[in-house]
């Protein structure tokens, strides 16, 4: 449940913030980049969740404390997630902005460039408040 919460509340802050300011740099419609964004919001969203579950998984295999998460292990954290996410978001901005593959990597790249920042500090707001348990689980939430 933890990571429903933290998948829901990640891609509603996202939105928020996201939406307008790719809107005004790509100089398109709001209405046409919100619904691209919903789009790749509920890409995300599917990808966040299988993402961070493994990446719990992940930890416990290394006997590493769910409840600690260094600066460059949140680093690695955010570059991973932004990777196996462009698989799926840049066909979406391709459908929805009609870009070719190259504007669209592009566009993506900025989308990745402004998230890479927003996960990181999402997820240390996110710690804070609602830390994980100081003793580890013996088998992540979601099994």
């Amino acid at each position: 449940m933890d990571r429903l919460r933290h998948t829901l509340l990640y891609e509603f802050f996202g939105l928020i913030l996201c939406t307008p300011l790719a809107a005004w740099a790509l100089d398109r419609e709001l209405m046409r980049v919100g619904l691209m964004s919903i789009s790749m919001s509920a890409a995300a969203m599917v990808c966040n969740y299988i993402f961070n579950l493994a990446f719990d998984h992940l930890l416990v295999r290394l006997d590493r404390p769910l409840n600690v998460r260094p600066p460059l292990l949140r680093a690695l954290h955010a570059l991973s997630f932004e990777i196996f996410l462009a698989a799926a978001t840049v066909p979406l901005i391709i459908l929805w902005l009609d870009l070719p593959l190259g504007a669209a990597l592009l566009t993506d790249l900025g989308f990745s460039a402004f998230f890479l920042g927003y996960t990181y500090l999402y997820n240390w707001a996110y710690d804070a408040v609602f830390p994980m348990p100081v003793e580890p689980a013996t088998q992540p939430a979601g099994d």
